[in-house]
């Protein structure tokens, strides 16, 4: 991943006194934590590519030089936000599947909800994981295939087929576009829900999920 030039202006004269390397002003894991969650908007909102550390600092109302304090390069800075944020998500999304005893139709319930009540607290997701980790292209994709792999995915598609050969799911169904299509019925509505005109935009989280159930369980079907 390339990284893009360090956009912080000329360099303004060093007060006497001063250490060198480290910017003026308090430091503290709150404004690290501000600085990230910046990143994650800016990233969301215009993609990665088009978003350098001196972009997250005026966004931030910060010098440049204290982004480059916390994160020296933008690939450092994925790489936080990978351990920090991701791995979380992932890890709470996951465990859903690794319950011995629980049914097909509850299962996958509590996997959507559990997809939008993430949208809900991290208004950051849905569209950074269309845009950067799904996409062809994404310059998260590389990262977290590399540092996760397949293996939560893999996990879980197993389970839905043995849920399928235990005769507890439509035998014409194929377990990993049912993955699939549980991520695809809940994150892209609410990826796109987010940037429209909110005077035309109807969805909400809660509504997106009862959909994307009603539609997986009951099909197109009147009761």
């Amino acid at each position: 991943m390339t990284e893009e030039a360090f956009d912080a202006g000329p360099a303004s004269p060093r007060k006497a006194g001063r250490r060198p390397g480290r910017p003026s002003g308090g430091h503290s894991a709150d404004a690290r934590e501000h600085l990230l969650n910046v990143a994650l908007e800016l990233f969301a909102r215009q993609g990665i590519g088009e978003t350098t550390l001196g972009a997250i600092a005026r966004e931030a109302g910060v010098t440049p030089a204290m982004v480059h304090y916390y994160f020296k390069t933008r690939d450092q800075l994925l790489d936080m936000l990978i351990d920090e944020r991701f791995v979380p998500l992932r890890t709470e999304l996951a465990r859903i599947f690794s319950e011995p005893d629980a049914e097909p139709a509850e299962t996958l319930r509590a996997f959507v909800e559990s997809l939008a009540a993430t949208v809900d607290r991290h208004l950051w997701f849905a569209a950074l994981w269309v845009r950067e980790v799904i996409s062809e292209g994404g310059l998260l994709r590389q990262p977290m295939a590399a540092r996760f792999g397949e293996g939560n995915k893999d996990r879980a598609v197993e389970r839905i087929a043995a849920w399928r050969h235990e005769g507890k799911l439509n035998p014409e169904l194929d377990p990993s576009l049912v993955f699939m299509s549980l991520f695809g019925l809940t994150v892209l509505p609410l990826a796109t829900a987010r940037w429209r005109d909110q005077s035309e935009c109807t969805l909400t989280t809660e509504g997106i999920a009862q959909h994307a159930v009603a539609l997986l369980m009951h099909g197109i079907r009147p009761f």
